[in-house]
């Protein structure tokens, strides 16, 4: 599907992305907002691996490839469709991504445990998935970790597990985030 989504900043910059169908990506602005953000809340020049969760297009995490030369990016998604369109936004970029096709939920002890940098956007219809990820990924995440939640600012503030401290709460349009980090 054709769209506006670009990639904003970094060696890719400008480039654009397709969508998969019924996709409801993160808005440029506010995507380009989430990275200025990031330097507060972590050290993004120390290598550092990505987990694009529900991933869609990949944007976020092809951000992570074009912005930051450190960033091993992990995208999943269980849709066919996404990872097939993941592949195509990623075909021109010559860095390496890891893309599985699975729920995020399934591969989180797989993934998570290692991970410096999450982006959490699963869909807004179903606001229990993300707090069930939350809860899960607090059980095995390193300390340090950064979680960035995206979900429908109608939702009231999910209880968040006091293995997390809550380091930003910004709403752009819509779409909310929650910067939480593994203490």
């Amino acid at each position: 599907m054709k769209s506006n989504l670009q990639v904003i900043s970094g060696k890719y910059r400008g480039k654009k992305l397709i969508l998969p169908v019924d996709a409801r990506p993160t808005q440029n602005m506010a995507r380009g907002a989430l990275f200025n953000m990031l330097n507060d809340v972590m050290d993004t020049t120390k290598p550092m691996i990505v987990w694009d969760a529900f991933a869609g297009s990949g944007a976020f995490g092809i951000e992570c490839i074009s912005r930051f030369n450190n960033a091993n990016v992990v995208f999943t998604d269980n849709s066919a469709n996404s990872i097939d369109t993941i592949k195509k936004n990623l075909a021109s970029i010559t860095e390496k991504a890891t893309i599985e096709k699975n729920d995020a939920i399934s591969v989180i002890q797989k993934f998570g445990k290692d991970t410096d940098l999450i982006f959490l956007d699963p869909p807004y219809a179903d606001f229990g998935l993300g707090a069930l990820f939350v809860k899960k990924l607090g059980k095995i995440a390193k300390s340090g970790a950064v979680l960035i939640w995206e979900f429908e600012n109608v939702q009231q503030t999910p209880k968040i597990d006091d293995v997390w401290e809550v380091v930003k709460d910004k709403t752009y349009g819509r779409a909310r985030f929650l910067f939480l980090h593994r203490i």
